[in-house]
């Protein structure tokens, strides 16, 4: 897979993530590495994230959901799917 190339990652964050911004930060975090998707909250308590970029980039947010989050947050797992398919999102937004 060409690291240039452009990518897509859905990703299921679970544990204490909603109700302590964690999606204002999520998109803060994915806006400043180029990303472009979206985050939202689920009905069971997890927090959903679709992001579009190259691979690094998307890694990094990664890294970043599992480690840091919103300062109010505890992530006990992140589920990771990759895919090819590309959406071709604008911005990377906050879905209510």
């Amino acid at each position: 897979m060409s690291e240039d190339k452009y990518i897509r990652v859905e990703i299921v964050v679970k544990g204490l993530v909603q109700g302590v911004s964690f999606r204002v930060y999520t998109r803060r975090k994915a806006s400043s590495l180029g990303l472009t998707g979206y985050v939202r909250n689920l009905s069971n308590g997890d927090v959903e994230v679709v992001a579009e970029g190259k691979r690094n980039q998307l890694l990094q947010l990664i890294k970043w959901l599992r480690k840091s989050g919103s300062p109010a947050s505890n992530v006990t797992d992140v589920i990771i799917e990759w895919s090819e398919k590309v959406t071709n999102y604008t911005s990377f937004r906050v879905v209510f």
